[in-house]
């Protein structure tokens, strides 16, 4: 009889009880319930009656090459925000001996536990805007408890994640050498549209370049899904997943969450006409980020606050059709055009922040 996967780990995770007397418990006394929601780890909830609910997670090795250099990242953040007096709330790491916390089952699968906030739920889209100023207060209050920490210490777990120049190097290659021609003859009206936008990958290097904009403690995966709200209170309980936590620009958190809360439909929609900017939610993100990271933000920041948006949906739209040129070889797709599609829904929202930005702050884009 086959048993699950994840049997050696909860038995090891599950089984460590450093302040307790030794007690084996067999496979049969954990109950483990799937978790939905995650796009790219399998992940379960723990439960037993001599050990508290934890999470257990299996890391993507396909995504992250390294899920040493995950965990490395995240037992720094963690050990930080609880020794440096932050008040950030991180959920703490589990063990599985004296020594250890990244768990290797027998087929080299990396496995890793970590506590299960209880009263706790996940939202899939704001549904108000005081939800969206909240989220931007949890991800601001994430990067502004880092202030004082050394950046050098976290390593890239996604090489060039957020890198614009990159991701429009990636995009012209495949529009150059891809062996979809079909699929270059549909796109070619999309794909001047964003050539013609390309003064975006060159403020991207500016602000590489430039010290005014300096690198800082950024999730890059800044979405309302990856915060924790209080069933009862409906209150920001802490962020979570930070797989993607690493060194980035003042825009990755900022822009992803303009991209992903201020749009009135998400990036699956294929109602492009209805794809814009609501501006009382724009407003809010940026209000909830900025009562927290006024003060860390340089003069220069400050001014380009609102090129963020700008950024991330630009390269959002790159990617997706980047995808698409070079046979979808990256997003899942429920259809042959799915990742078209979702490049001119990304593309129309581009479109309907420059209009806005240029009409509420007079802003040349």
């Amino acid at each position: 009889m086959s048993h699950p996967d994840y049997k050696q780990a909860v038995l090891a995770f599950g089984n460590y009880h450093p302040d307790l007397p030794t007690v084996e418990q067999g496979f049969e006394k954990f109950i483990v319930t799937p978790l939905a929601g995650g796009l790219i780890h399998k992940t379960y909830k723990v439960e037993s009656e001599l050990s508290i609910p934890f999470v257990l997670q299996k890391i993507n090795h396909d995504v992250f090459e390294a899920p040493e250099d995950v965990h490395e990242n995240y037992l720094h953040l963690t050990e930080y925000a609880e020794f440096e007096f932050t008040g950030l709330r991180l959920p703490y790491p589990h063990q599985y001996d004296d020594w250890n916390f990244l768990f290797k089952d027998k087929k080299g699968r990396c496995w890793r536990a970590m506590e299960f906030i209880e009263n706790s739920k996940t939202l899939a889209i704001a549904q108000k805007t005081t939800q969206a100023k909240a989220v931007a207060k949890a991800f601001a209050k994430f990067t502004a408890s880092y202030e004082g920490f050394d950046i050098e210490l976290l390593k890239d777990t996604i090489p060039g994640f957020h890198d614009l120049s990159l991701r429009f190097k990636q995009f012209e290659d495949a529009f150059k050498k891809s062996e979809y021609y079909e699929r270059i003859q549909k796109a070619l009206p999309l794909i001047d549209k964003l050539r013609k936008r390309e003064r975006y990958k060159f403020f991207y290097e500016e602000i590489s370049e430039s010290s005014q904009f300096p690198k800082r403690v950024m999730h890059h995966d800044a979405k309302i899904a990856n915060i924790l709200f209080s069933q009862s209170t409906g209150r920001v309980i802490c962020a979570v997943d930070f797989d993607t936590a690493m060194p980035g620009y003042f825009f990755s958190d900022l822009g992803d969450m303009i991209r992903s809360m201020a749009c009135s439909m998400d990036e699956t929609a294929i109602e492009f006409e209805k794809v814009n900017i609501r501006k009382p939610y724009y407003h809010a993100i940026i209000e909830g980020y900025l009562s927290v990271m006024q003060k860390q933000f340089t003069r220069v920041e400050k001014k380009y606050i609102h090129y963020s948006g700008l950024l991330m949906i630009y390269m959002q739209a790159l990617r997706f059709l980047t995808d698409y040129l070079n046979g979808d070889m990256y997003y899942h797709t429920r259809y042959a055009e799915q990742n078209f599609d979702r490049a001119l829904n990304q593309t129309a929202l581009l479109q309907s922040l420059e209009e806005f930005l240029k009409a509420e702050y007079h802003l040349r884009t």
